[in-house]
């Protein structure tokens, strides 16, 4: 595991974004992967295409680290995807860097993923029995691998064939010197949204980005459908079977940029009416309501509005920590969370305080902070999450600890958890609280890390995809 304070909140995979059409797509993809950078900060690459050739920049660190002005000048076309990383399979090296680019019988690929496939061991033995090398220790590469075994009946043929053979979540996006192919899986795991932008087009996971370069949000890519951009337009494909939707309701709780649209909902709003309804749930006796920023910002204003308990910013975020604040040693996991967030101690002593967080991990970045608050002389201290219990890990990219690890499978009680943190109480929002929140049925959402109901059969060895940057 690595030893970074980033390392103590759940992750997601990556973001992914795409244009089509504009004439200078390397620097529309930038400011893409700008908006999109909450979703990955280890790495960043962009692909673009003149018609001609393909050009490639990638490099470890955010955005802004790997392109300065002069990239752009190697990045020409009007063509080009981008990504942003965070691993949850795969070590943090160059050569997992995304997009991937290959070249097969005088053409180039390149592809960007973001999800997580859960047939990868068996998939890679069999291309590899075959012959096949790989250069990387991605799941995105075997889509690529899978892919030119079909190229002779066509891109789209094939590209439709290597993505039926693979299972698990996936939203993609492929560069080829003059097309641009978006696709989801038919269950819908991750978000990807489709846009306009003066006379071409735009894919990104949030829409956020859309609002970043000047976009148009036109529509969700919907789960199952490929979209082929070319010279002759846009053109929708849906080539896999219909399968109930199982969209990750963790996106919406967590993982989303608040001013974006994911799965046709408000990601502000929607978290908070999660607030709204921990407080009809739960209603200890306190002075004030206050978030652990930046993550239960909104579930907090929500819980403050309903419940009429005054809102506070008990703790400012020193936001000039880098994703890069290595600690020397695990002993020092304290001193980080100080350097992050420092509270208020002129309004917090003596107050009886409503901490509400957006999920509850580990438990041990919790921990650390509520033992900083008793000593800044706050009385009392309670927490409502917005969420129910996380109590099993996930397959489909989100970057849960393996089942040991997590607090609320390690012990069953709200009380159990509230004295490990060091809590007066604690309140985890119920299961039919948090759907409700989402203004959607249930059936439409994977709420495996929560029910351990898994919409696809998790492998057998699921700690394999959950290990890397574990903990709350």
């Amino acid at each position: 595991m690595k030893d970074s304070l980033e390392n103590t909140v759940p992750h997601e995979k990556c973001g992914i974004f795409g244009v089509y059409g504009h004439r200078d797509a390397a620097r529309v993809a930038f400011f893409g992967l700008f908006a999109l950078q909450h979703r990955g900060q280890e790495s960043a690459g962009i692909v673009s295409s003149d018609g001609r050739r393909i050009w490639e920049r990638r490099g470890m660190g955010l955005a802004s680290e790997v392109f300065h002005e002069d990239a752009f000048s190697h990045l020409p076309g009007d063509v080009a995807i981008g990504h942003v990383r965070y691993s949850t399979t795969g070590s943090p090296n160059l050569s997992n860097i995304q997009p991937f680019l290959i070249r097969h019988a005088n053409e180039y690929y390149a592809l960007a993923h973001n999800g997580n496939l859960i047939n990868t061991v068996e998939l890679q033995t069999e291309l590899e029995a075959e012959g096949a090398i790989f250069q990387s220790t991605m799941d995105s590469e075997i889509i690529l691998h899978l892919m030119t075994r079909y190229l002779k009946q066509g891109l789209e043929a094939a590209l439709t064939k290597a993505l039926s053979r693979v299972q698990g979540a996936y939203s993609i996006v492929m560069l080829t010197k003059n097309r641009l192919i978006a696709a989801r899986d038919p269950r819908g795991f991750r978000p990807l949204s489709l846009g306009s932008l003066n006379g071409g087009w735009v894919v990104a996971s949030e829409t956020c980005a859309f609002d970043l370069v000047g976009a148009k949000y036109i529509r969700d890519v919907l789960p199952g459908e490929m979209i082929v951009i070319d010279a002759g337009g846009l053109h929708s494909l849906m080539p896999f079977a219909p399968e109930n939707p199982s969209h990750c309701i963790f996106e919406l709780i967590y993982f989303s940029r608040p001013d974006s649209n994911v799965f046709g909902r408000n990601v502000y709003l929607c978290r908070k009416r999660l607030g709204r309804n921990l407080a009809r749930e739960y209603r200890p006796d306190v002075d004030l309501v206050m978030p652990f920023p930046d993550s239960g910002n909104y579930a907090a204003i929500g819980y403050a509005e309903e419940s009429g308990v005054p809102f506070e910013m008990g703790m400012i975020r020193n936001h000039y920590v880098g994703r890069t604040f290595i600690q020397p040693s695990q002993a020092m996991r304290d001193f980080g969370v100080q350097v992050k967030l420092n509270p208020v101690t002129e309004l917090l002593a003596g107050k009886r305080i409503l901490i509400v967080e957006d999920s509850v991990i580990r438990g041990t970045t919790s921990r650390s902070r509520v033992r900083y608050l008793r000593g800044c002389g706050v009385k009392e201290i309670h927490m409502a999450v917005s969420c129910p219990p996380t109590r099993y890990p996930c397959p489909y990219g989100i970057d849960f600890s393996v089942r040991g690890e997590l607090i609320a499978a390690q012990k069953e009680k709200e009380e159990e958890i509230a004295a490990f943190i060091g809590l007066d109480s604690m309140h985890y929002l119920s299961l039919d609280g948090m759907i409700d929140a989402m203004e959607m049925p249930a059936d439409h959402f994977c709420l495996a890390c929560y029910t351990g109901k898994y919409p696809l059969p998790p492998p057998q060895n699921l700690g394999k995809y959950c290990l890397e940057g574990s903990s709350d």
